[in-house]
């Protein structure tokens, strides 16, 4: 049985999702359906990935044929950069697009609006010195009040941040009503972020992790960073205990007390992803890995967006 971890707004999320970054439209049907019947309830969307439709279409087949209830589910997605001045119609039409009454989790994608280019087009509009067009006559605390609103509406279960620091996070935690459920960052063997996990966690604020595999294939081939799961530690882990370095990550991930979220469409590796219950990495080691951070982060938007926003 997946494990559940409970929210500070009374829900409780499983620890385990999938998440559906740079999936290709064409097979998220199967990924959905499929990683339904391995045991997956839980899906990381966001506006930004362009494929809400998609997934809503597989989550409608998936509830409509039984497979599944709609309240075993767990559906997050994310307010894109551009849509800080329109948040209730960015939730509204990612609703649509997913098919969806309400959201089990709506998070602020990145603690930074851009110049608005249309609800649900998401696009990083650049400046004319190529640099990211950031819109500053909207505050952080004036898009969370909006977020707060889509829960007393009912759009939204619970609400929460994404790529928030410390600074960030407890900013939120002074002006907020609604406290932010879930802080959702990059976090991983090499890039384990202790300080900000303690500091969430202290708080009650669940951490998620993106990237909870170093990014791997898609990261390397976007940002040119290497993956942990390479690392000779974590060969000879995955021989000590008898499974795939990635499993020995995700456990990793799962006994630090965060909620992994990782990518993928093989259905082989969907299958050992969730498959990391029945068995516990000692606490010899856990401090082994806790030795191997890099402070290496892998997620690089400033490629795309022409200015480093974590410098």
């Amino acid at each position: 049985m997946e494990k559940m971890i409970s929210l500070n707004s009374g829900y409780t999320m499983p620890s385990i999702g999938l998440g559906v970054w740079r999936m290709e439209k064409s097979e998220i049907r199967d990924v959905i359906i499929n990683s339904i019947k391995l045991g997956y309830r839980h899906f990381d969307c966001a506006a930004d990935y362009k494929n809400e439709s998609q997934v809503g279409e597989a989550l409608a087949e998936a509830i409509n044929t039984g497979l599944v209830k709609r309240d075993d589910l767990f559906i997050t997605t994310k307010l894109w950069n551009s849509d800080h001045g329109h948040v209730e119609a960015a939730c509204k039409d990612s609703l649509t697009k997913l098919q969806l009454d309400y959201l089990d989790l709506y998070l602020v994608h990145f603690p930074i609006a851009t110049r608005h280019t249309g609800v649900g087009t998401t696009d990083s509009a650049l400046a004319d010195d190529g640099v990211l067009d950031i819109d500053t006559t909207i505050s952080l605390e004036t898009t969370w009040h909006a977020m707060e609103d889509l829960v007393s509406k009912g759009f939204v279960r619970s609400i929460g941040i994404s790529n928030y620091d410390i600074f960030l996070t407890r900013d939120c935690l002074a002006y907020s009503k609604v406290k932010p459920a879930v802080n959702q960052i990059e976090t991983h063997p090499y890039f384990q972020r202790e300080s900000l996990v303690k500091f969430c966690q202290k708080h009650n604020i669940c951490v998620t992790a993106h990237t909870p595999l170093g990014g791997a294939t898609a990261n390397a081939e976007w940002f040119g960073t290497v993956s942990c799961l390479d690392d000779p530690v974590f060969q000879g882990l995955a021989e000590k205990y008898k499974k795939t370095a990635a499993q020995i990550v995700l456990r990793w991930g799962l006994q630090r007390n965060t909620v992994v979220i990782p990518k993928s469409s093989k259905l082989e590796r969907l299958k050992e992803n969730i498959d990391i219950d029945d068995f516990e990495l000692s606490a010899e080691d856990m401090d082994l890995i806790r030795s191997m951070d890099r402070k290496y982060r892998t997620n690089q938007p400033a490629v795309f967006w022409g200015i480093d926003l974590y410098a």
